[in-house]
């Protein structure tokens, strides 16, 4: 039987690989990504987390270093470097009408706005217009135990799994949630 391992990112600090027993077996039903050059891709990706929920996004981290709140609004951090990858999870609109991403980063919840930092949407503001990606569950297991590497022991005996319903093929659903928001 495989053995998969964890390690700690932070080894150097006393971090530790450790053995994973039980692990979830998942699948990918569908995944895409816009890029730079794709027109309209503000709209398409705040469709894409309308419909389905976050997106991940790759971001230049540098800037954010010292990132105590507010939204990133700077035009020195355009087109940057990407270096880290983050969540977008929705937008919002200031006060002046201008649009922004709000953002999950993995920093923790004591990092910039409990976790989260809002750039300005469609500027590609830290780059975080230059590389997102989706993509939505397959199967997965519900009940998790260790399979071997060619799955003969993940058949029948207890295997348990479900499918993901994609919320974006209601289109009644949709079109509700949509007429509420008017």
């Amino acid at each position: 039987m495989n053995t998969c391992r964890t390690c700690d990112t932070f080894a150097g600090n006393g971090g530790a690989c450790s053995e994973i027993d039980i692990f979830p077996n998942a699948t990918i039903a569908e995944y895409g990504s816009y890029n730079l050059f794709q027109t309209d891709k503000k709209h398409k990706i705040m469709a894409e987390i309308y419909a389905r929920g976050p997106v991940a996004a790759g971001v230049d981290a540098l800037p954010l270093l010292e990132y105590k709140g507010g939204i990133v609004k700077d035009e020195k951090w355009l087109d940057m470097i990407v270096n880290h990858v983050v969540s977008i999870t929705g937008w919002g609109t200031d006060e002046d009408g201008d649009q922004y991403w709000i953002v999950r980063n993995s920093w923790g919840q004591f990092w910039g706005e409990m976790g989260y930092f809002r750039v300005e949407a469609g500027k590609n503001s830290l780059g975080i217009e230059s590389e997102v990606a989706w993509a939505t569950p397959g199967d997965f297991t519900v009940k998790n135990y260790p399979c071997y590497e060619d799955g003969t022991n993940c058949g029948s005996g207890g295997f348990s799994s479900q499918r993901y319903i994609d919320p974006s093929t209601n289109i009644e659903a949709l079109q509700s949630r949509l007429r509420g928001r008017k």
